[in-house]
């Protein structure tokens, strides 16, 4: 391309910009200055050089390489980055929580990656498959189509998701006011794409190199597929071992082993005989980590529950073991060894004597939730024995990726061994056995038991709250529910044994039908983002997304191959910044749990009612 200024100008150098040949630009007339920005003509040298380039590229809006020794290709794909841009479209839609947009940008970033990826594969089959290609015109056209729609729809898109996600906070009683910067939700998409683009272009230069060095010495199809091989295992043992178990698995495991050598702040070490870490116990309250010191330091006193029933109360049991017992009582067999010990401290602390004895599945890190322990304790006084043991400190995903079998086998030996204590005394000394678990805590118990048959028949009543979709009892349950009910509210055996509910109060009551005991309550939210993630989610349409949906999942929210994936994992890292029963928090739902389970004699609704306020309107005490 020439200039089309009139006034004669001297010879032109080429332009290296992305027109169709090289562009001639003026040399400085004299007085003008140099053209970078003194003499008079300056600013119009830089405007007519700035038009020109303009228009060559809106005439030609990308590159080629001009032969094929060029090993990468620099400009992007049209087709992968069109696919790119529609998978960046999808990630907009409403998911199960509400989300903030900086998580919005990486969930856009990740899924435009897969999107570019499978749009350059098949763009790839595409050129290998059929041999006329699209002339320079026609490609001309769709990239000046993409350059003009893409950005503006991407606008347009990112300011509907603002109105979907304040929809969504309303429908989870969240006030609907949004920050929603749709340029950072863009350009934090555009960076990891482009970040995305990187690697995976280092990658293939990295192999093309690899195949040409091993071209010099074997023959080019056992060449190429040697290094294609080579490259492969490259990549595998580089993500697996230095990026996640180096880097991902070591960090976590660094930042955790740090916050279990800590206490949360107002924590105390108990004064209490009948506590874990307290007076005359086993255990040392330094040994229990940072979730056994709040679990067994924040025990309510028998005076707190005097106060709050106006009757004689007694200070309830709480025994914790941690992941590592004292030598003193280990063996072969860790997970033994633990429950021996747990049981050694219930006989300690009195515990086989109470009315109750719950035994409590942890998190990864070890966690009990405060609100489950305290309903019980208060709903019975005090007259209750509460037990659990750590498998791990590590936070809950990482405990999924690199323990989750520990968390069904520690748990599976506390059952049995109290079940076996419990089994010595005499029928009428025995006291109700019941089990509980939130998230991979009620993962453990499940795997504790395998089946809902054998869970009855071991247990007085079962209360469990957000099991993971992998868990194995709540998973058959949803299988095998009643026809007609969802699978965010699943009735099974017409609710002769077994019920679920977000919201208990009136969940619970549902069907109509007798409920005998022993009972099992699950309180499952159906917009709670650990209940339903499941590798599943990448390519197939789960059963939570059918009609009807749940009573906090907004009508807008839509399925895609691998973007809803993406969009439920981040989900769950927020999914507790929403109030209960939203999200994976289930707060004074455990009082209800409680009252079904195992009512105390004489309890009644207005008891119920009384409690779940006092759990509901105080602060957590960890």
């Amino acid at each position: 391309m020439t200039s089309t200024d009139r006034t004669p100008q001297p010879a032109r150098s080429p332009d290296p910009g992305p027109g169709s040949g090289p562009v001639s630009t003026p040399a400085p007339a004299p007085g003008s200055g140099d053209g970078s920005g003194s003499g008079p003509r300056a600013p119009v040298v830089l405007v007519r050089r700035a038009v020109r380039r303009g228009a060559s590229f809106a005439r030609r809006p990308y590159w080629d390489r001009p032969d094929a020794a060029y090993r990468v290709r620099r400009w992007p794909d049209l087709t992968a980055l069109f696919l790119a841009t529609v998978f960046f479209w999808s990630s907009l839609s409403p998911s199960l929580v509400p989300r903030p947009w900086y998580l919005q940008g990486i969930v856009g970033g990740i899924t435009a990656a897969i999107g570019y990826a499978l749009g350059s594969t098949l763009a790839w089959l595409f050129r290998a498959v059929v041999p006329r290609h699209p002339g320079e015109r026609v490609r001309a056209r769709c990239w000046q189509a993409y350059w003009l729609l893409a950005p503006l729809a991407s606008v347009w898109l990112i300011s509907e998701s603002a109105r979907m996600q304040r929809r969504l906070r309303v429908l989870q009683d969240l006030p609907p006011s949004l920050t929603w910067h749709t340029p950072m939700i863009a350009l934090i998409a555009l960076a990891l794409l482009a970040l995305a683009l990187l690697l995976a272009r280092l990658v293939r230069l990295g192999a093309v190199t690899l195949i040409r060095l091993l071209g010099r010495l074997l023959p080019r199809p056992l060449a190429y597929a040697t290094g294609a091989l080579l490259t492969a295992l490259a990549v595998l043992v580089g993500v697996r071992d230095i990026v996640y178990d180096r880097g991902i698995v070591d960090v976590a495991d660094r930042i955790a082993a740090a916050t279990n050598g800590g206490t949360r702040a107002g924590i105390e070490r108990p004064v209490s005989r009948f506590v874990s870490g307290g007076p005359g116990s086993l255990l040392d309250w330094d040994s229990l980590g940072y979730e056994g010191r709040n679990f067994t330091g924040s025990t309510p006193t028998r005076a707190a529950l005097t106060a709050w029933s106006g009757r004689p109360s007694r200070d309830p049991v709480r025994v914790y073991v941690p992941s590592t017992p004292p030598v003193a009582f280990a063996d072969d067999r860790p997970f033994a060894a633990q429950a021996a010990l747990a049981v050694r401290e219930l006989d300690r602390t009195g515990a086989f004597d109470r009315a109750v004895l719950a035994v409590a599945g942890t998190t990864g890190t070890g966690w009990v939730d405060p609100n489950v322990a305290e309903a019980l304790e208060y709903m019975y006084r005090g007259d209750t024995a509460i037990v659990a043991v750590q498998y791990s400190y590590l936070p809950s995903w990482v405990s999924f990726l690199v323990d989750k079998e520990k968390a069904g086998r520690a748990t599976r030996a506390l059952v049995d061994a109290v079940r076996a204590r419990i089994a010595t005394l005499p029928d009428d000394r025995r006291p109700r056995l019941v089990v509980t678990g939130e998230s991979l805590g009620a993962y453990a118990v499940e795997a504790s038991f395998g089946t809902v048959d054998a869970l009855l028949a071991g247990t007085d009543g079962a209360l469990l709250m957000g099991p993971p979709d992998f868990s194995p009892i709540s998973r058959e349950l949803r299988r095998d529910r009643d026809p007609g009910s969802p699978v965010w509210r699943p009735e099974y055996e017409g609710g002769r044994r077994v019920r679920f509910g977000q919201f208990p109060a009136v969940d619970l009551a549902r069907p109509a039908a007798p409920w005998e005991h022993p009972r099992v309550v699950y309180l499952q939210n159906a917009s709670d983002p650990v209940v339903w993630w499941s590798p599943d989610l990448l390519l197939d349409r789960p059963r939570w997304l059918s009609r009807p949906l749940g009573p906090d999942i907004t009508p807008e929210i839509r399925w895609f191959p691998f973007v809803t994936f993406w969009q439920t994992s981040v989900d769950m890292a927020v999914s507790y910044g929403v109030d209960a029963p939203h999200g994976h928090r289930y707060g004074a739902g455990a009082v209800d749990g409680w009252a079904a389970v195992v009512p105390p004699e004489g309890w009644t609704e207005a008891d119920t009612a009384r409690l779940r306020a006092h759990i509901g309107h105080r602060r957590a005490a960890y």
